[in-house]
């Protein structure tokens, strides 16, 4: 990485999370209330070739109010359709990240393969306020954006969405909630063991 990055993510910079995920119509199974000797059934349409994937950031700065950023995409399962996110995806979400806190951002991700290809590095590389450091292998605990995913799925237990249109109305919902609980968010992080200090002038 470039002296000169180091230097300008060093003045202000949010350390940005990303991770991602996906869901697909088939909901996670909860634990629920019931009559004894009946066992609550949740009926589903069966497993669908609709999902939704989403990719999430956490942007943490000593001083200033935790936020959460996240892209939604729809995949229906339309033949040649990509079922995942592209490296256009993800910097988009990095560059939206970098308009709302308007502050260089120092990017802390795994090592997706789409993570590390050559056309995201390319697309790094174009962006002077982006610094971008790599998880260790298998680290998936030093990931705040891990308690964001867990969060939103237990919420969405044994709830059946009809339409994959409606699954994603219900997790936009249930980030949105996240976005105005700061206090959720600085929870997620702490779970890691990460602590965060500003640098002396």
């Amino acid at each position: 990485m470039a002296c000169g990055k180091r230097t300008q993510a060093a003045l202000g910079a949010f350390v940005c999370f990303e991770d991602e995920a996906g869901q697909h119509l088939t909901p996670p199974r909860g634990r629920t209330w019931g009559r004894r000797g009946q066992t609550p059934i949740v009926k589903v349409a069966g497993r669908s070739s609709g999902r939704v994937s989403i990719a999430g950031v956490i942007a943490v700065r000593p001083g200033a109010r935790t936020r959460l950023i996240y892209r939604l995409r729809i995949h229906r399962g339309r033949k040649n359709d990509r079922r995942s996110l592209s490296e256009r995806d993800y910097i988009g979400l990095i560059d939206a990240a970098h308009q709302q806190l308007r502050a260089p951002i120092i990017l802390v991700w795994d090592r997706l393969n789409t993570h590390v290809s050559a056309t995201m590095k390319q697309m790094i590389a174009e962006r002077a306020w982006l610094t971008v450091v790599l998880l260790p292998a298998y680290a998936p605990d030093l990931n705040p954006v891990e308690g964001v995913w867990s969060h939103v799925k237990r919420s969405l237990a044994n709830l059946a969405a009809l339409t994959v249109d409606a699954l994603e109305t219900l997790i936009r919902n249930r980030l949105k909630r996240l976005q105005y609980r700061p206090v959720v968010l600085d929870g997620f992080v702490a779970e890691t063991g990460l602590t965060f200090h500003l640098l002396p002038p």
